[in-house]
């Protein structure tokens, strides 16, 4: 029980949500706009996804590990380290982290090719992206996370957005549409959100180690125009997700989760310690878990009553 509980830990287990309410959200829309509903298949791409997301948290701490990240924000006044400290406190050597960072891949490989088999290959297509995503994020060559340029934005939009609801719908309907897509940018948009406040914790240590995000490249100030650009867009998507047809007009209730983040905002000044991005990246959290669940019950209530 003590090393599962370390595990949990070591791979931020509590995060999960982020990933299971888009898988959720697909699957719901397809039992709604086709009638089409898998139980098996959910629970296999659930645990597919949720062994994907792990394996990227893990990854991810690994690659920041030896890229010298986490020694940078150790070392750097005012920064608040976000990785889960097994490495850099030596709870876990270096290989043991890596093995079960690898045995969660192995999880996520195995559920994608039980779906495959159980649908049709085109179904890891949303695997392989989302596993290529995940590596390449901190991983050499490419990095492309730590390149300041909007690619790990745009990553992560893909990753816990469009990829996990249109995948999971595709594995429920075996086909997908444009208002799929459509209904994956709230939570897209607002899981983006979680990550881009996240860098405001330590973007002084990345500047340091070479790490270079929107947040380093931009600028406290600026960035912080665009992480209320960001939450302002996620809510305009679902906005037009109604107009366009894709979620029925009680979906709008959703907007009323945006209140909470939107008082985080008001509190904050062009420059702010680190500390004052906590409660931002909580709401930016708390906003994906409110809103996803809203457009997931207006999906059934338009299903079974309307």
């Amino acid at each position: 029980m003590d090393q599962m509980r370390m595990f949990l830990r070591a791979s931020r287990f509590y995060v999960l949500p982020a990933i299971l309410i888009p898988v959720i959200l697909g699957s719901v829309a397809a039992y709604t706009w086709t009638g089409e509903f898998h139980p098996v298949l959910l629970l296999i791409t659930l645990l597919g996804s949720a062994a994907a997301h792990l394996f990227s948290n893990m990854i991810n701490d690994l690659w920041d590990y030896r890229n010298g990240v986490d020694d940078a924000a150790k070392e750097t006044a005012q920064a608040i380290s976000t990785n889960s400290g097994f490495l850099t406190k030596g709870i876990y050597s270096e290989k043991k982290f890596a093995f079960y960072t690898w045995l969660l891949f192995f999880v996520a490989l195995l559920c994608g090719i039980a779906l495959a088999v159980a649908t049709d290959a085109l179904v890891l297509i949303f695997a392989v992206l989302g596993a290529l995503i995940a590596y390449f994020y901190v991983a050499p060559p490419i990095k492309f996370g730590y390149r300041g340029k909007g690619y790990s934005e745009i990553g992560i939009f893909l990753a816990f957005g469009a990829i996990p609801v249109m995948g999971s719908y595709y594995v429920q309907a075996g086909h997908i549409n444009w208002e799929v897509f459509l209904i994956s940018c709230p939570v897209g948009i607002l899981t983006t959100l979680i990550l881009f406040n996240h860098h405001f914790l330590h973007w002084r240590a990345d500047e340091a180690s070479g790490k270079r995000t929107l947040v380093v490249v931009w600028g406290e100030e600026r960035a912080l125009k665009f992480s209320m650009a960001l939450a302002i867009l996620a809510y305009v998507t679902l906005i037009a997700g109604v107009l366009f047809g894709a979620l029925h007009w009680l979906a709008l209730t959703g907007l009323l989760t945006a209140i909470p983040l939107a008082n985080k905002y008001k509190v904050m000044k062009p420059v702010n310690p680190s500390e004052a991005y906590l409660p931002l990246m909580k709401g930016a959290l708390d906003a994906v878990l409110s809103c996803g669940l809203v457009m997931i019950a207006s999906l059934l209530i338009q299903a079974w009553f309307l």
